[in-house]
């Protein structure tokens, strides 16, 4: 991690006074360290010697219109808080971007650990990868099962229309960041325009379902503590959201995704295959199109890493491990052409 004492991204100094009112007093003068590893929004640790808490806030530069709203986070953590979908509580917004310049948002922060690469993996017996991978598609269900009606969001987005409105909104979003000309990525997205299945269940949408985004108990890998990162959460489409988990799932002997670099090919990982079929019979959907879903998250993915990439180019990211972004665009557009043609999307 890297110590934030004052600087573009987040001035402590204006943060203090709104930080001791919203959590009654400071123990000591505040510091923040800036989490390694975010790609989307900028995370900080946040503490006052004692107590720690996590501030969210959009990055600087180009941004994605969809990708970066702290309202949206805000309002999906405190109405899944309390449900069978675990997620830290919110502890105080601005919104209004009055105290930092941009919206912003505070949360407890929830002890876990991150399994975001190899040497995380590694680390882990064999059974307790499957019980990691099966906890993430039990987590899953559990959100695409919950009331919307009961926790107060069935006025949250727009889940008529939904997949014809991703695709209009990826191909909009690629035109606005892209930095080179890249015609595959039209190509399989005209494929896909020409195939969209139909809708089997609507709920709450997560948007980047993934294992680095789950926070997992340290002393049993089986447990989820915190799913992170709700950016892009929406209602729609459920399926969105086991496209984009299998887009992120590498198999032993498989293309692997430049994102994970093989980290669920090691041993004791669940296939592609056995998390499809737990979650359809958690939830009883119709998973039967899901590599158009799939195809459609190896899309979005390289979307948002050919946003982050401008950004960088720029100069408008923080902290490290940027460089190499914009060199994993194309092995995921090589890989959504692969599978819209082994399943023959749009033909």
């Amino acid at each position: 991690m890297t110590e934030i004492q004052n600087d573009r991204a987040l001035d402590i100094y204006a943060l203090t006074p709104f930080l001791e009112d919203a959590v009654g007093g400071l123990n000591g003068p505040p510091r923040a360290q800036l989490l390694s590893g975010g790609r989307s929004n900028p995370t900080y640790i946040v503490g006052d010697g004692v107590r720690e808490w996590v501030l969210r806030r959009p990055p600087h530069g180009l941004v994605l219109a969809s990708a970066h709203d702290m309202g949206r986070e805000v309002r999906v953590l405190r109405a899944l808080h309390g449900t069978a979908v675990p997620v830290p509580a919110v502890i105080a917004h601005d919104l209004a971007g009055v105290v930092l310049g941009v919206p912003f948002y505070v949360m407890e922060r929830v002890e876990g650990e991150v399994i975001g690469t190899v040497a995380d993996a590694a680390r882990l017996a064999p059974e307790q990868r499957r019980r990691l991978g099966e906890a993430m598609v039990d987590v899953l269900a559990a959100l695409h099962t919950v009331d919307v009606d009961q926790v107060g969001l069935s006025d949250w987005g727009k889940p008529t229309g939904f997949l014809e409105r991703q695709l209009l909104v990826w191909r909009r979003q690629w035109d606005a960041v892209r930095t080179r000309d890249r015609p595959e990525f039209s190509d399989v997205l005209d494929r896909l325009s020409r195939s969209v299945p139909p809708t089997r269940r609507t709920g709450v949408v997560h948007g980047d379902f993934k294992l680095d985004n789950m926070l997992v108990d340290a002393a049993d890998p089986g447990i989820i503590r915190g799913v992170l990162d709700w950016e892009m959460s929406t209602r729609g489409d459920v399926l969105a959201d086991l496209g984009v988990l299998i887009s992120f799932w590498d198999e032993p002997g498989g293309a692997v995704n430049p994102i994970t670099d093989g980290l669920t090919a090691l041993p004791g990982f669940p296939s592609r295959a056995e998390l499809v079929e737990r979650y359809a019979v958690l939830t009883g959907t119709d998973v039967e199109r899901l590599d158009w879903y799939a195809v459609l998250a190896d899309l979005k993915i390289a979307v948002i890493l050919e946003q982050i990439h401008a950004r960088h180019e720029q100069g408008h990211t923080v902290g490290s491990g940027f460089d190499d972004v914009g060199a994993m665009v194309d092995p995921l557009l090589r890989r959504a052409v692969a599978r819209a043609d082994t399943a023959r999307i749009g033909r």
